[in-house]
């Protein structure tokens, strides 16, 4: 069932031309990244200066944003496109019924659909990761640190857990939803509500209930920060790119308000892996958290859902 649903994925026309689109951005972010890598070396106030291929990920010259910025938008869609017809096209084509008529377990059918689609992503991303890595050993000459390694990884797997969060949500509403096409609305609107209106909301909400800045100490000032911050993060797209972020930016120390006092006598120096770990494992937690929730949920109506042809 898994090849046969890996098969459709790979030959369906909508995943051919939004593989084009995430390796077209790829690569012209990697174009970018590498005509400003030598200006970022020749700047020794930086602290990430060292760090090559993160740069490689995370350096633009503002012509376009850097990659880790343009998948916060495009792993979404990818996720989407690939969920939200899941089940209920084979429900209306018919093949749903015939398919259950045979001896097979019903999750195992919706086990199929997540796992043909979180193995084709996971090979794209690693995929991506070696040709950059590849590219940048062929174009530099200089050798990739562990370090680097290790935040690259993590970032590939951060993006496909955020694929994963889409993926789960679009899968959830092909269950919901007799019609495709309401699936993918339905999914690509709550996309669109948190990634462009639930900041727009979160700032007249603020600008209507909490007082002026101007007349706030600063204990209250970072307080009220810290609430807004919290306020948002719980778009998925603020978690994902808080964690990117910081994976492939060391010398990040705080997602959060720092005081003065806690700034005096810091030194700008990179962080190891584990500690920017610390710092994003409730990012990357959230995410994950929401991921099996959707599944879950998808799992038990899918269960329970009477199939007549």
């Amino acid at each position: 069932m898994v090849s046969k649903e890996v098969s459709d994925h790979v030959r369906s026309w909508r995943f051919i031309l939004l593989l084009a689109l995430v390796v077209l951005t790829f690569f012209a972010s990697l174009y970018i990244s590498m005509s400003n890598i030598r200006a970022s070396f020749s700047n020794s106030g930086d602290p990430d200066h060292a760090f090559l291929y993160l740069k490689l990920l995370s350096a633009t010259d503002g012509s376009m944003p850097p990659f880790h910025v343009l998948m916060s938008f495009l792993a979404p869609l990818l996720g989407i496109t690939m969920g939200f017809d899941a089940i209920n096209s084979e429900q209306n084509s018919g093949s749903l019924t015939r398919l259950l008529a045979q001896p097979i377990y019903r999750d195992n059918i919706l086990l199929a659909k997540f796992y043909s689609a979180m193995l084709i992503i996971s090979t794209l991303f690693i995929s991506l990761t070696l040709l950059m890595i590849g590219g940048g050993l062929l174009f530099t000459g200089v050798r990739i640190e562990p370090s680097e390694l290790l935040r690259i990884l993590g970032f590939t797997l951060l993006t496909m857990v955020y694929v994963g969060f889409y993926l789960s949500l679009s899968i959830l509403f092909s269950i919901a939803f007799r019609q495709a096409a309401t699936s993918a609305l339905t999914s690509l609107g709550i996309w669109l509500f948190f990634t462009v209106f639930y900041p727009i909301l979160v700032n007249l909400v603020i600008r209507a209930f909490l007082p002026d800045p101007a007349y706030l100490s600063q204990s209250q000032l970072m307080g009220y920060n810290e609430l807004i911050m919290d306020i948002m993060r719980i778009a998925p797209g603020q978690l994902y790119s808080d964690a990117a972020t910081t994976m492939l930016m060391p010398s990040i120390r705080s997602l959060g308000p720092m005081s003065m006092e806690q700034l005096s006598g810091a030194i700008p120096s990179p962080l190891p892996f584990r500690e920017s770990l610390v710092i994003v494992w409730p990012q990357l937690s959230g995410l994950l958290a929401g991921s099996i929730a959707f599944f879950a949920l998808a799992y038990y109506i899918f269960m329970r859902r009477e199939i007549r042809s």
